[in-house]
């Protein structure tokens, strides 16, 4: 299991990398949120492939890197690269939004598009890597990058010492796992909601099952929440600490269009479908907080604010 030395030594190194993001109280939703959306290059991402980079040995980096992502784990290794002064190949899918192919290329990484889903990219990448002699740098299955994602919670902990519940999003599980290990860290009783669209219950279907299984296909506007499955060490470190997961809830499409338009005009946060999940879930009922709000706060993790901005726009009544 990851230990709170490795979490701490991430924090550490995040100093000046990341940006401590605050909690910001929103009363409509009886809930703090923790904006992730103001990271560097716009989520929580850099915290893990930053951490997973900066512990690669120097010659094993001194090629480059590279990464198989929907967007914002991409967009992270490319701003992390640069920061080290390090080459990095972003393999995206074909349907990325062209504003996250845009945030790589502002960072200096090097787009190459391929397929639609996680296992078309990851191959793409490793034939690359095997070519070029890269380093691959996971989206989630791996200890540095959990331990990267857990200053989140470390964060939160520091911030609101009382929090009784932190509702996370769920890609493949680094994430919510990282705040699994990082409330572990900081000796908090917290628990844990994840958030998933209903499209790719994949974390849902694994605790059910009791092992991390694969879907065979996934659907959502949530495009950063999509992947077929949950990766081992995330749900290992889930599974270790079973009894602190909450429950994991599911939102549609519908859901997750109110939560963006919700955000933007009551708050003025631009947030990409899958950095509002879980205020869809809570907006929609699948995640209560009231009952809980005055003893033991809950904190909401907006998770990226990379979006269309079309996406925005609410429609027009008639």
């Amino acid at each position: 299991m990851i230990d709170a030395a490795r979490v701490e030594d991430a924090r550490d190194a995040l100093c000046g990398v990341a940006v401590r993001t605050p909690l910001l109280y929103v009363d409509a939703l009886g809930a703090y949120l923790k904006l992730e959306n103001l990271q560097p290059m716009g989520a929580f991402k850099i915290r893990g492939a930053y951490n997973a980079i900066r512990l690669l040995p120097e010659p094993v980096r001194r090629p480059g890197v590279i990464t198989y992502s929907s967007g914002n784990h991409g967009q992270a290794v490319a701003y992390a690269a640069r920061y080290l002064g390090l080459r990095a190949v972003i393999v995206m899918p074909e349907t990325v939004p062209p504003i996250k192919v845009a945030g790589v290329q502002r960072w200096g990484g090097e787009v190459v598009l391929a397929g639609r889903t996680s296992d078309d990219r990851q191959r793409v990448a490793e034939a690359i890597a095997a070519r070029d002699g890269l380093a691959i740098i996971p989206p989630f299955d791996h200890p540095d990058i959990v331990a990267g994602q857990a200053t989140v919670a470390l964060e939160i902990v520091q911030d609101l010492p009382d929090v009784g519940t932190i509702v996370a999003p769920v890609g493949g599980g680094g994430l919510i796992s990282g705040v699994v290990v990082g409330l572990r860290a900081a000796r908090s009783a917290a628990r844990v909601w994840g958030v998933e669209p209903s499209g790719a219950p994949k974390l849902k279907q694994s605790l059910e099952q009791g092992r991390a299984t694969r879907l065979e296909r996934t659907a959502s506007l949530a495009d950063g929440l999509i992947t077929l499955g949950v990766g081992e060490i995330p749900f290992q470190e889930l599974t270790y600490d079973r009894q602190r997961i909450a429950g994991v809830a599911l939102v549609d499409d519908d859901s997750l269009r109110d939560a963006m338009h919700f955000l933007w005009r009551e708050c003025r946060l631009a947030v990409e479908p899958s950095g509002a999940a879980t205020i869809a879930a809570v907006r929609a009922g699948s995640v209560s907080v009231r009952a809980s709000a005055a003893s033991a706060p809950t904190v909401l993790i907006v998770s990226g604010g990379n979006v269309d901005p079309a996406l925005l726009q609410e429609p027009k009544t008639a």
